[in-house]
């Protein structure tokens, strides 16, 4: 049972199909907010989603545009979910719109993301914009964000395999769930992509008649000895910073977030937009360091922890290739936390040779996480060594005594971020 906030109605059900009749049916009670938008740009695919929006969001906003987002999961406010116009919306605002949503549901038993997807359009229809960032929660064609008929763009970043018992068992069946929130005649920038979900993109793409953008064809990002360059039939910009979140992939995840808002018609985005807009994005939990609080005060001096949401296994190769950029001054730990039915053994396979050792806990604010017995005996069977706790306070007690330096890495769950976040103050 999932309890919205400010909504005493539990939205618990779990239905056993998907589509959009619940979200289509309870707009149509809303008097149809989703069509009283400014331009939308609709997100989806499995990684780099939420990093490629925030990129989106401060080139947007560099350049003087008012920008609504929509993002999920939140790592420690539900407020997260729902920025308008630059500001995460207020308590009592978000109390307004989701009782003017809970009144227009009555009867119905919908879902917590369409609940909250619902609220979102509502408080968006509202409130002046220039611009609206929709990201998808799952999958796409099915999503409830998915009602949108014209969106100015879509984006779609690169897809792996994850949601399988929803989305299907291939990177194929994915793509094609992901390739869903295509629309005719709408332009879709797709960032890098292994080559089967790039065929997908493309057959989809000439299908319905969408003028597909995409990495490596359309447009390319390079990493530069100061920075990186973008390259693309119509623009060439060689003398870009390098992005402010950390890591090689947060290059592509800024590329794509050039591409598309240098094909958004109707907005003039310069380059001295894009330069403000890479150093100025956040994207918390996404290689954070954190420099201050009650976690690193658990530890000896000269300790550093960072929190990445890493938790699918194109998360993994991508956390192992920072981490071989770092310097290896310092041993490396991990703290983990996982989902149920995702596999630690195979998050953790690519990150051999990387940590001296793997802390198991349980995440708290993920009802189905797993034990930490169970993250720690995956760990070892693929070659760490490890431990369960009872806590992060515990594992990080724990490391401390083992050296007087160290790096501790938290990984395995975005719900296991906002544990630390959250605990850190």
């Amino acid at each position: 049972m999932v309890f919205m906030p400010h909504w005493p109605k539990v939205l618990g059900i779990k239905p056993i199909y998907y589509d959009l009749e619940r979200i289509n049916e309870l707009m149509a009670r809303l008097d149809n907010p989703h069509k009283k938008l400014p331009p939308v740009i609709h997100i989806a695919g499995t990684n780099g989603k939420g990093s490629t929006t925030a990129f989106m969001r401060a080139i947007l906003e560099a350049a003087g545009y008012r920008v609504h987002v929509y993002t999920s999961p939140h790592l420690i406010n539900f407020n997260e979910r729902i920025v308008l116009a630059g500001q995460e919306i207020s308590n009592d605002y978000m109390t307004q719109i989701m009782e003017e949503c809970r009144i227009a549901t009555g009867d119905m038993m919908i879902t917590f993301f369409e609940g909250t997807t619902a609220g979102a359009f509502l408080a968006f229809s509202k409130i002046p914009a220039d611009v609206v960032l929709l990201e998808t929660g799952m999958g796409g064609r099915l999503d409830a964000t998915n009602i949108i008929d014209k969106p100015a763009m879509t984006v779609i970043t690169p897809i792996s395999i994850d949601h399988t018992e929803f989305l299907g068992p291939t990177i194929t069946t994915i793509s094609g769930e992901k390739a869903g929130i295509m629309k005719p005649g709408v332009t879709c920038v797709s960032s890098l992509q292994v080559e089967d979900a790039e065929d997908v993109l493309q057959q989809e793409a000439a299908r319905i008649g969408a003028n597909l953008l995409s990495f490596g064809y359309d447009w390319i990002v390079e990493k530069t000895e100061n920075g990186m360059s973008f390259q693309s039939e119509k623009f060439d910009l060689p003398n870009l910073p390098r992005p402010a979140l950390l890591g090689d992939h947060q290059i592509i995840n800024a590329g794509a977030a050039i591409a598309a808002t240098l094909n958004l018609e109707g907005f003039n985005i310069t380059e001295e937009s894009i330069v403000k807009g890479l150093q100025a994005a956040k994207w918390p939990a996404r290689m954070q360091p954190i420099k201050s609080g009650k976690l690193l005060d658990m530890l000896p001096k000269n300790w550093e922890i960072w929190v990445d949401g890493a938790h699918n296994e194109a998360g993994a190769h991508v956390l192992a290739a920072v981490l071989d950029d770092f310097d290896d001054s310092k041993p490396t730990y991990f703290i983990c936390g996982f989902t149920k039915g995702r596999s630690a053994a195979k998050f953790l396979t690519y990150l051999k040779g990387r940590a001296e050792f793997v802390c198991g806990v349980l995440v708290k604010t993920e009802p189905g996480a797993q034990g930490p017995d169970s993250i720690a005996k995956d760990a070892h069977s693929v070659g760490f060594e490890s431990a369960p706790f009872d806590d992060i306070e515990d594992a990080l007690r724990f490391l401390g005594s083992r050296s007087t330096t160290g790096r501790v890495v938290f990984c395995g769950s975005l719900y296991l971020a906002s544990d630390a976040l959250v605990l850190n103050g």
